[in-house]
């Protein structure tokens, strides 16, 4: 099975940028008094208690002070995250997230995300309705939100029973436009998002029908981007299932891939090849296409450099696959 490391962006934890607005900057440094208070504090349940009441309050003012320390609280400790879940603040957060005051909004969106780093609290997100708000604010919400709304979703992806369930939210499309449009974090955590996603076959249709090879691809096909390893390994993903494997070939991704077979780097050339066996098993169509682009000598390369033995084995088999004779009888598709 292959295995990507899943994980965020290094600044997931960190404040996000652009919280420009004077409230923001008025209240941080009292937040951060206020977390190191908590932690030491007898009375931290009455100070955890108290956000959460501010958290419903009608001052928008009063909302986003309690969001911003609580994200703040949920930031530095792990018995926070569980201190603050447990005092029942998942629910009045997780309503924030559909909040039509953006800052408001993106401060919900954060404290969420913290609190999810923390495997007990995922189950209690997940009850309160949180899939989907995440997915209203990963598609509209500011730029930090959809980031951070995409790295929530991803930790939540990492139980099984939840990858379906957020496809059907409809996280997808709003992944794969992030992927397209967002900043090198917003994609690289849209990337493994979808990655942890598509490891449940039904999302694998919903990627192809949201246009997800496309970018991909260009992320591929652009060493600059910083991005070719986390694309190729989505890709792979999407390729393993036909409407994936149709949809690469049509996007040319034959080429792409061939190429990355040539020159990329060891993980790259790998990655490119387990995509192509994939490809090649389903068509025979597909199969002179690849000989055409010149497949054979660089997987012939490949195989003989291999550093790991299943890895050798597997490009020795596409090889031998693609030296098959091929008629026009064998061109369907599996």
């Amino acid at each position: 099975m292959l295995m990507m490391v899943v994980e965020c962006s290094p600044e997931i934890l960190r404040l996000s940028q652009g919280e420009g607005a004077t409230s923001a900057g008025a209240f941080a440094a009292h937040a951060g008094d206020s977390s190191r208070r908590f932690l030491v504090s007898p009375d931290a349940d009455d100070v955890v208690g108290g956000l959460i009441s501010d958290l419903e309050s009608s001052s928008v003012e009063s909302q986003r002070r309690a969001a911003m320390e609580l994200r703040l609280l949920a930031k530095h400790s792990a018995d926070n995250r569980l201190r603050i879940a447990r005092a029942g603040a998942i629910a009045p957060l997780v309503a924030l997230l559909s909040h039509p005051d953006p800052l408001l909004q993106e401060h919900g969106v954060t404290a969420i995300l913290n609190l999810s780093l923390c495997d007990d609290n995922m189950e209690l997100i997940a009850a309160a309705g949180a899939v989907r708000h995440l997915v209203r604010a990963l598609r509209s919400g500011t730029p930090q939100a959809r980031e951070n709304s995409a790295c929530a979703l991803l930790h939540l992806a990492q139980t099984d029973d939840l990858r379906a369930s957020i496809g059907r939210a409809g996280a997808i499309p709003p992944l794969v436009a992030l992927l397209e449009t967002g900043g090198a974090r917003g994609k690289k955590d849209a990337a493994t998002a979808l990655f942890s996603l598509l490891a449940a076959d039904e999302n694998k249709l919903r990627a192809v029908e949201a246009g997800v090879v496309r970018p991909l691809l260009d992320l591929m096909a652009d060493p600059q981007s910083g991005m070719v390893d986390k694309a190729a390994y989505v890709l792979y993903e999407v390729v393993s299932s036909p409407d994936g494997r149709a949809a690469a070939v049509e996007e040319s991704a034959i080429p792409v891939l061939v190429e990355m077979v040539e020159s990329g780097s060891r993980r790259q050339k790998d990655l490119a090849m387990l995509s192509l066996l994939e490809i090649c098993e389903a068509s025979a169509a597909y199969r002179r296409m690849v000989v055409r682009e010149g497949a054979i000598p660089p997987l012939i390369a490949l195989a003989q450099n291999a550093s790991k033995k299943n890895m050798k084995q597997k490009a020795e088999a596409l090889v031998e696959l693609l030296r098959q004779p091929t008629g026009p009888s064998t061109s369907a598709a599996r």
